[in-house]
């Protein structure tokens, strides 16, 4: 099915803040979808937005879910607003997706899925993670090799986060929550599912009331080992950000993704590395063209997903069993105890 020759879904962004400048752009390149509507409870951007990208302004979402003939919201404010923003467009049948984290609480996410299923919406959750042409062609790397039996995904950064971001220094739960639900997510992304956990943190930046650093360590159902380490607060030259730093070893050969998206495959027959290529965009920056590029293939794929009738691949309820790993390795950062999932 070609999306280019349907009638565009019509969609409508809550939120009109930092990264949600990347979202709106990115519904730009994607086929089959256009933004007809932009919401904020800052009324002045989004007229600002509205004049910017040829979209009707609302500071109220339950106004705008009255007003305009919509299939599908996008939800990219702070995780407390997420739960009654997501069960209004349930109940006004639009399918919705909603940023990350899900939810601070396990049992808001829960209660967002049931109110999506009960709807007969489709609900996606926006981890572009896995989204990223680089992780996508690592998995495949690999799973040539063989299933992955050992490894590491790594988030080092010592890059300003705050300045944008600067509610992240108030979290009680900073980088597992913040970022580690990303690299968890990859981490299920390349390793499948968990079966137990072990997790310590720590704290770099005084500034910051929640955690920094983290190491967490996880069995798979598989038997592969995988360690995730996080840190907001590392003094790295050239620093790596906004790159995930990855290494997945099977019997006898390995991959690795390392800066700038260059995977190298080592094997005893072969030693060979390659940059992966990305499509450049005019509002794209050099920089960050690897999440803004994931933030095009995730809402590709969310039209796709709407177009056909299935589920995302980071549906609601897959992306509970992320949630509840964050939530794991909170729980064993706390007690000093390895957790069974």
């Amino acid at each position: 099915m070609d999306a280019r020759t349907l009638k565009p879904l019509r969609g409508a962004v809550i939120g009109c803040g930092f990264f949600g400048r990347n979202h709106i752009q990115g519904w730009r390149e994607v086929a089959g979808a256009e933004i007809v509507a932009v919401c904020d409870q800052d009324p002045a951007r989004a007229k600002a937005w509205g004049t910017e990208f040829g979209a009707v302004p609302y500071s109220d979402a339950a106004e705008m879910l009255r007003r305009e003939s919509l299939d599908f919201v996008d939800i990219i404010t702070q995780p407390e607003t997420h739960r009654p923003l997501v069960e209004l467009c349930a109940r006004a049948g639009k399918h919705v997706i909603c940023q990350k984290p899900m939810a601070f609480h396990l049992d808001d996410a829960r209660a967002m899925v049931a109110a999506c299923d009960a709807a007969g919406v489709r609900f996606m959750v926006h981890e572009n993670f896995r989204w990223q042409l680089p992780n996508r062609v690592l998995r495949e790397e690999s799973r040539r090799l063989g299933s992955p039996v050992f490894g590491r995904v790594a988030w080092w950064t010592g890059f300003d986060i705050y300045t944008n971001q600067p509610y992240l220094l108030e979290q009680p739960r900073l980088v597992i929550m913040d970022m580690g639900v990303h690299i968890l997510d990859l981490a299920r992304f390349f390793f499948g599912e968990f079966t137990q956990l072990y997790c310590q943190v720590g704290r770099l930046e005084p500034r910051a009331k929640g955690e920094d650093v983290a190491l967490i360590l996880l069995k798979a159902e598989s038997g592969a080992t995988c360690s995730v380490e996080l840190s907001y607060g590392s003094r790295i030259t050239p620093d790596p950000f906004p790159e995930t730093l990855v290494r997945l070893e099977s019997p006898g050969a390995s991959v690795e993704l390392r800066p700038v998206r260059r995977i190298t495959v080592d094997t005893a027959e072969t030693l060979r590395g390659f940059e992966v290529e990305l499509p450049a965009y005019a509002w794209a920056d050099p920089r960050f063209l690897t999440v803004q590029d994931s933030v095009v293939r995730i809402q590709q794929h969310w039209v796709e997903c709407l177009r056909e009738g299935r589920e995302p691949e980071t549906s609601g309820r897959d992306n509970l069993k992320t949630l509840e790993l964050v939530h794991a390795a909170y729980r064993s950062a706390e007690s000093g105890e390895v957790v069974k999932l």
